[in-house]
C-alpha cells in the first residue's frame, strides 16, 4: 500500500517536471509548444490519456483487497511513484502554457529574462513542493482516521476524477 514516502516520492516527480518544462521557458522555446497547431493538441491527448491509464490503475487497485498487494521495495519501487508524478506533469500542457502565459507577467524588471524566469521556475517548484508536501504530511497524520471503507471510497473516487480530468483534457478545444 502506498504511504507517505510514495506520496512525497510523487511530489519530487512533479517537481521534477515542473524545472524540465522551466528549462526550454527560460529558453524561451515552450512558447513555441503553446503557439504550435500541432504539438499542443498532440501533448494534450497524451496528457488526456496517461489521466485515464492512472484513473483505471487507481480503480484497479482498489478493486483489489488491500491484504493482497505484495510489499514493493528496492529500487523499481522508488521509481514508480516519483515516474508518476514526472509523467503526469510533464503530459501536462498546461504547464507550459503556465510557464510561457502567466510566469512572465510577475518576472522582475530589473533582472534580464533569463534570470527573471529562472527565479519564477525555482519558486514555482518550491511552492509546489512545499504545497503538495504539506497536503501529504497532513493526510499521513489523518490516516488512521480513515478506515479501510473510507480509504477505498476515497480510491474510487480518485480513479472516476482522474478519469473526468482526462476526457475534459481530450475534448477540450474541441
Amino acid at each position: 500500500m502506498a504511504g507517505p514516502r510514495d506520496a512525497l516520492r510523487t511530489v519530487a516527480g512533479i517537481a521534477t517536471g515542473l524545472l524540465v518544462w522551466g528549462a526550454p521557458a527560460v529558453a524561451g522555446l515552450a512558447a513555441v509548444l503553446a503557439a504550435s497547431p500541432a504539438a499542443y493538441p498532440a501533448v494534450r491527448l497524451l496528457g488526456a490519456g496517461y489521466l485515464g491509464f492512472l484513473g483505471a490503475q487507481a480503480l484497479w487497485q482498489h478493486r483489489r483487497a488491500a491484504s493482497a498487494a505484495p510489499a514493493h521495495t528496492g529500487p523499481a519501487a522508488v521509481a514508480g511513484p516519483w515516474r508518476t508524478g514526472l509523467v503526469s506533469n510533464l503530459l501536462n500542457p498546461k504547464i507550459a502554457v503556465f510557464h510561457t502565459g502567466l510566469l512572465p507577467a510577475p518576472a522582475p524588471p530589473g533582472l534580464p529574462p533569463a534570470w527573471a524566469m529562472t527565479l519564477l521556475v525555482l519558486l514555482h517548484t518550491a511552492l509546489t513542493l512545499a504545497w503538495l508536501g504539506g497536503y501529504v504530511l497532513l493526510l499521513s497524520r489523518a490516516g488512521p482516521v480513515l478506515q479501510p471503507r473510507i480509504r477505498r471510497a476515497l480510491g474510487r473516487t480518485t480513479g472516476v476524477t482522474l478519469i473526468g480530468f482526462g476526457l475534459l483534457l481530450a475534448t477540450a478545444g474541441t
